[in-house]
């Protein structure tokens, strides 16, 4: 094949959580160049309507729909109607995220269950009924983003979100397992861990705490939502056709 072949997404229809802002904008703007469709999906139905009206604009295919991801009634209507309207799925990026900020001491516990409930739960409930369209269709793309907490500690003095960074080791733990059990149904599952990347959810904290998180970066500067477009396009084509179980870190050499 050639390169051009490896990356086209044409005939292929994503959907992706959180769609509407952030990493999750950045990526349906890649998958769409490449060719895909796209279903962008979130609780919050304006945002995500305003992002596919302006892909439509561009002369793309998009779709918003409202979808809280620890609803599986939602998640049903959202594969259903991807269905109806394209008649498939190939490419689901979970990206849908909650945090909340608190020293580990006096996290609360109702804060502490929201954060696993969208971030864990809710990666599992869409990967769950995706991957049982994906299996008698012959196979998938599975692409759940992480961070590069999930992989490390945290100085508290910078980000103090015991909650988040551990729904995101679960996530990578949770993509290393389906990999390896759905390997058999050709759906493969990757994630992406993603560094500082300056967001709605991370702005205040890179605000607030800036120059400590940036001396900690060997290529000394925050991400932008660009720098994960790429990792995204090659999980999401067959460019990636070897790669199962990886896990992909897009966060400036913090975790080298």
């Amino acid at each position: 094949m050639t390169i051009k072949e490896l990356f086209d997404l044409r005939d292929q229809v994503a959907i992706i959580t959180g769609g509407g802002r952030g990493l999750g904008l950045a990526m349906a703007e890649a998958l769409s160049e490449a060719g895909a469709s796209v279903v962008l999906a979130s609780r919050k139905l304006e945002a995500v309507q305003a992002a596919a009206d302006e892909l439509n604009q561009a002369g793309y295919r998009a779709m918003a729909m409202s979808l809280d991801v620890s609803n599986p009634d939602d998640i049903d209507t959202v594969v259903d109607q991807t269905r109806q309207q394209w008649g498939r799925i190939d490419i689901l990026i979970n990206n849908s995220g909650a945090t909340w900020g608190a020293p580990a001491l006096d996290m609360p516990l109702q804060a502490w269950l929201k954060v696993m409930r969208v971030n864990v739960d809710g990666t599992f409930l869409m990967s769950q009924r995706v991957a049982r369209v994906m299996r008698p269709q012959g196979g998938g793309r599975i692409i759940n983003i992480a961070s590069v907490a999930g992989l490390m500690g945290t100085d508290p003095r910078a980000m103090d979100a015991v909650g988040y960074s551990t729904s995101k080791g679960a996530i990578i733990a949770m993509t290393r397992d389906l990999a390896f059990k759905w390997a058999a149904y050709n759906i493969r599952v990757n994630a992406i861990a993603p560094g500082f990347i300056p967001t709605q959810m991370s702005q205040g904290l890179i605000e607030h705490h800036g120059d400590l998180l940036r001396s900690g970066i060997p290529l000394g500067r925050f991400g932008t939502t660009d720098d994960v477009k790429g990792a995204a396009l090659l999980l999401a084509s067959r460019a990636s056709d070897y790669m199962t179980g990886a896990v992909l870190t897009v966060d400036g050499g913090v975790s080298a």
